[in-house]
């Protein structure tokens, strides 16, 4: 069997396409000049860069809105095992749940109902800017990837073995960033609170963490989730900063031991935030009303000793 080239595929596709249109007839009767030969190699790498560069958007596309649910062949997270999809439904169908999920489950689609509730009522959120054509392009690229052995997509591999008290700490440390990211990304406790923390926590731009293992329903979830944040303001930090597969494993073996230590969310943070504000805003006034005093002393005892 001869080995597979893009370029020789192009090629056919060329020559095909100039005897359809009758170039070949017109060529035919006197030798082809050099040039027609270079053009022809430089349409192929060209067709090939950009069918490469679509590839790669398409690869990056699901990475950042469909990875924190789904794998390819990684087994299931919130959302259904992707790997094979294509044999289960027609594509007409997957593009339409795709571009509109809820629009078919208020249908009553029996097997988007089933999807549901395999979910356990979570409704697989419509992506800004997914149309048909991309919808498309992700599906063959599942296909693709479907047929490989491991999938890039397969997630991460998270240790079902309990954790240690030396992982627990590693991923506390990681969470305060008492322990700098490999790839610099910021620190969990920069726009996150957990309750283990202490007084005044974590930022608030974020949720409370403290249940979060919880809500994701366990370790691969939540890993998944840390792989490939879908957030608007979690993917443009972690996007170019990523964090490493020990980190997200710390991570989850220090919030999995918060959530189970039964810690709740609560609003002490925000509180004692808010009176140490209305403190240092009482203890500001006091002072300029303190200075602003001494300047009008200082000005009227001269002129009241000149009258005097």
């Amino acid at each position: 069997m001869k080995e597979f080239s893009p370029l020789r595929s192009r090629r056919a596709v060329f020559f095909t396409w100039r005897k359809q249109v009758g170039l070949e007839a017109i060529t035919s009767s006197r030798p082809r000049p050099r040039v027609m030969g270079w053009a022809m190699i430089l349409l192929s790498f060209g067709v090939l860069h950009v069918e490469t560069a679509m590839g790669q958007e398409t690869e990056a596309y699901f990475r950042q809105n469909c990875m924190s649910c789904h794998t390819v062949g990684g087994g299931r997270l919130v959302g259904p095992d992707l790997k094979n999809v294509s044999k289960r439904k027609d594509q007409e169908w997957l593009i339409e749940f795709v571009t509109n999920p809820k629009g078919l489950i208020d249908a009553g689609d029996a097997y988007a109902l089933a999807m549901k509730d395999a979910a356990r009522g979570v409704i697989m959120p419509k992506i800004p800017g997914l149309d048909k054509a991309k919808a498309a392009a992700l599906l063959e690229l599942i296909s693709r990837e479907s047929v490989l052995e491991k999938s890039q997509f397969a997630g991460l591999h998270i240790t079902d073995e309990p954790f240690d008290a030396s992982d627990i700490a590693r991923g506390r440390d990681i969470f305060t960033g008492s322990l700098p990211l490999e790839n610099g990304g910021a620190s969990c406790l920069s726009c996150h609170h957990v309750t283990d923390i202490g007084l005044f926590g974590g930022g608030k731009l974020g949720p409370d963490l403290t249940r979060v293992y919880e809500r994701m329903l366990g370790r691969k979830n939540l890993a998944s989730w840390l792989l490939s944040p879908a957030t608007a303001t979690m993917r443009p930090v972690f996007q170019a900063k990523p964090l490493t597969s020990d980190e997200i494993e710390g991570l989850v073996a220090y919030l999995e031991d918060v959530a189970k230590a039964g810690g709740a969310e609560d609003a002490t943070p925000s509180l004692m935030l808010f009176l140490l504000g209305l403190a240092g805003a009482v203890l500001g006034l006091m002072l300029v009303d303190s200075i602003w005093s001494y300047r009008f002393r200082a000005v009227r005892r001269p002129l009241v000793g000149e009258i005097v």
